[in-house]
This record gives C-alpha cells, structure tokens and sequence, in this order.
C-alpha cells in the first residue's frame, strides 16, 4: 500500500494537501491518532484499498520515537511511507490565521498566538528533520497542489466540463461558471417543418449547418473556451459549468453543445440538455 504521512505547521496548508490526495484517488483521514495507524492499514488493505492518506499534527499529540518506529516497520512490511511536512514563515502563518480568524490548536493553554506557533514550530521540528520539507510561505492553493503532485508523482486530476443547453424561458440552471445567449441565431422553431425536431436531429442539423452565423458562434465560443480553460485547469479547477440557452432550449442551444462537445475533445466532457431531458421545465418565466 502507498501511504502519504501529511504533517506540519498549522495554517501551512495540510488541509489543502489532502484534499489533493483524495481528489486523485487516495482514502484519506485527518487527525488520525497513530496508534490507529496499523488497524487501518489492514482494514483497508482487506477492502482492496492501495492509497492511504493521513494527516498527523499537532493536534494528535503523538511521540516522535513511537511514530519513527511505526514508520520504520511499515516499510519492512513492504508499504512505500512518503512523509510531508509543510511551513512557512512565522509572519506568513500570523496572517493566515488573522484571515481565516481560527484559533491555534494550542490556544486552549492559555498561550498568545506567537507563543502557541512557537511552541507548535518546537514540537513538530523532530518530525520535520524525517521528512520532505516544503515551505508554503509564498506558494498559492494551486501552487501547493501543484508542488505536492509533483513530488508524490502524483497522476495529473483532469477537470470535468459540463456543458448544458436550456432555454431562457424556463431560467438559466444555477452554478453556471459561463454562460452564453445564443437567442440572435437563426431559430428553426418559426419553420413549422422544423418545430417537432431538437438540436439532436438530422433535419435541424442539415438547418445549421447553411447558417453561417451558427458556425462563427461556435468557432468563437471554441476559441474562447480553448484559451481560457486551460488557464483554469492550472488554478486546479474540478469543474467548468458552461450553459448555452436559447429561447425553449430545444435547437439551437442543443446543436451547440453537441458542437462544442465534440471541439473539447481532449478535456471530459459531461452534456446535458435541460429541456430535453425534462427538467426545469415546469413553468415559463
């Protein structure tokens, strides 16, 4: 089993790390006592469990002897430890703690914040000389994720996109990160031959396909998509919600997504058609 000991100052970034390692794959547990360590391990391994990850900090109170040992013996078991522990600069971890106004782990001894980190630094220094040192001070949430990946060797976590058709009748869905009107285009529902079809069938396809203004709304909106999103896949995004809505969300919100889908190809694409698939659709605005 591959397990990722995350420690390290508070305010640092743990939590952040964490949530890497679970986004990738692994089971992780916060806090977690290290006498617990080993009945976890082999609970999980009876499961099929391969990632573990676990936070130990200040909080856990653990002797260094006790964990360097347990360490030890899990690498003769033939598990692969790595060992992560996360600073920064005293000045940097009083201005995360005034941002977030939490309280210091050890604040309940009756210590002032610059006491209770420099207790914490003193405490957790054994640990730190064991393990993978990596300084938080100047690094971003992305840029953490980014440095801790790279370390572990960490497969990269592909950002999901959702791309979803509606009709601005019915109300744009909520949680969209873009969204575009597309209700200047062509519209097939004033050719009665053409009302009965969606976006999905070929009669309103062959429609579009002689609409030169359809074409250049997608070629634009693929642009903007394809140099945008990548700027968004290094801010360690999981998700992009994009809408396209037109009047009733039946044709030509439908033959973009469908379009754009198929330009994002190298990204994972989830499409949903609201109308279609008859949600949202209950009462007009």
């Amino acid at each position: 089993m591959r397990i990722v000991l995350i420690s390290g100052l508070s305010g640092s970034g743990k939590s952040i790390a964490l949530r890497l390692l679970e986004d990738v794959g692994f089971i992780c547990v916060d806090n977690l006592p290290i006498e617990l360590l080993p009945p976890l391990i082999h609970h999980y391994q009876s499961t099929g469990v391969t990632q573990l990850g676990v936070s130990v900090d200040i909080r856990s109170r653990f002797r260094f002897p006790e964990l360097f040992t347990l360490i030890q013996t899990l690498r003769l078991q033939g598990h692969c430890v790595d060992v992560l522990f996360l600073t920064a600069t005293e000045q940097v971890l009083l201005r995360r703690f005034s941002e977030t106004r939490r309280s210091h782990p050890l604040a309940k001894e009756r210590q002032t914040l610059q006491e209770s980190m420099a207790a914490e630094r003193d405490y957790m220094s054994a640990l730190a000389s064991q393990a993978y040192i990596l300084d938080t001070s100047l690094l971003s949430a992305s840029q953490l994720r980014c440095d801790v990946q790279e370390w572990l060797d960490l497969p990269k976590v592909a950002m999901h996109i959702v791309l979803e058709s509606f009709g601005f009748k019915f109300g744009p869905p909520q949680g969209l990160d873009f969204v575009f009107d597309v209700r200047c285009l062509p519209n097939p529902f004033y050719d009665h031959t053409l009302r009965p079809y969606t976006g999905l069938d070929l009669p309103i396809v062959d429609f579009f396909i002689h609409q030169p203004l359809m074409q250049e709304m997608i070629d634009d909106i693929a642009v903007f998509l394809g140099r945008w999103l990548p700027e968004m896949e290094k801010e360690s995004r999981s998700y992009v919600n994009i809408g396209i809505g037109c009047t009733g969300g039946q044709h030509r919100s439908v033959y973009i997504v469908e379009s754009l889908a198929r330009k994002l190809k190298d990204y994972d694409v989830l499409v949903r058609h609201r109308q279609l698939d008859g949600v949202g659709d209950e009462k007009p605005l």
